[in-house]
């Protein structure tokens, strides 16, 4: 028995008081509704309406089912509703990791304006600069630097995430302004420190990559803490160029050139990554976030 059906006819009848009108509404025999209702009742095992030639009413049992069953029905109208509005409306929590560094800088600054536009999207963000994998990890999206992953998932590039030298005059007046790569290794280094270490400052001389790094003298994954050393002079920092563009142009850090340039990788061409898996495109809150932060971001970028 389609007791869910049966239900939706017995509360039908019970409202318009008549098997034939019930029938109608519902485009079905009125046969066939009664059909149902009797079946409901007997496996019920209680009579649930009393049926004249002239009108139909409720037993008393069957005046408590009622109210039940039309509190039942409401409930799993609204649960429709609900799961029909997720499907198209952008809402319900969103869980984003990003980078620290760029999170901070960019992205948390960008959500403030993205909250206005979705109120009905809960933020849930967490900044780490540990991988992440969106599938065990259950995150929505991911922002991380460095190259597109072999993993099944979506990656959108962002920005680039080249990393570039600079210093404060302070330190410049003090230890000199290196040119050439080999110079560095006479020089003081602050390293940021990814979850694979500290990144390496290399350059290819004579058609082969070697290791020009700096004395290190300070490492930490806090970018904001290395930014402010390298102002007080502390020695020559090398990060994303996204992360130093401020202090750059507010006078506080200089851009260093050298040659060969000097790089974190064999590889050039960094960049920042924005990861989803494919089939959560789909999904309202998820689609908005992309479109909005691949959008802004490349503005910024």
């Amino acid at each position: 028995m389609d007791q869910l059906r049966a239900l939706k006819y017995f509360v039908k009848v019970v409202e318009h008081g008549s098997f034939s009108k019930a029938a109608e509404l519902f485009s079905v025999p009125p046969s066939s509704l009664s059909r149902r209702v009797a079946d409901l009742e007997q496996n019920l095992g209680a009579t649930l309406l009393k049926r004249t030639t002239r009108a139909v009413s409720l037993t008393e049992i069957g005046q408590i089912y009622y109210q039940q069953v039309t509190e039942i029905l409401s409930l799993l109208a609204y649960s429709d509703e609900t799961v029909r509005n997720y499907q198209t409306t952008p809402m319900g929590v969103l869980n984003i990791s990003s980078m620290v560094g760029f999170g901070e800088r960019i992205l948390l600054p960008l959500l403030d304006e993205f909250s206005e536009l979705y109120p009905q999207i809960t933020l849930n963000v967490s900044l780490s600069d540990n991988l992440t994998t969106l599938a065990r990890d259950e995150v929505d999206l991911a922002i991380r630097g460095g190259y597109a992953p072999d993993e099944r998932v979506i990656a959108i590039k962002l920005m680039q995430n080249n990393f570039i030298a600079v210093a404060s005059q302070s330190y410049l007046e003090k230890y000199g302004t290196p040119v050439n790569a080999i110079e560095l290794k006479q020089h003081k280094g602050l390293y940021f420190k990814t979850p694979n270490g500290p990144t390496p400052w290399i350059c290819e001389i004579n058609n082969q990559w070697q290791d020009v790094s700096a004395e290190q003298v300070l490492i930490s994954n806090n970018g904001k803490w290395l930014v402010d050393k390298a102002i007080a002079g502390a020695g020559i920092l090398m990060m994303p160029r996204w992360s130093l563009n401020p202090s750059i142009q507010s006078g506080e850090l200089t851009e260093l050139t050298i040659t060969p340039t000097v790089q974190i990788s064999q590889q050039a061409n960094l960049g920042v990554y924005l990861l989803y898996q494919k089939q959560r495109y789909q999904v309202p809150k998820v689609k908005a976030a992309v479109d909005f932060l691949v959008s802004k971001i490349k503005e910024v970028g």
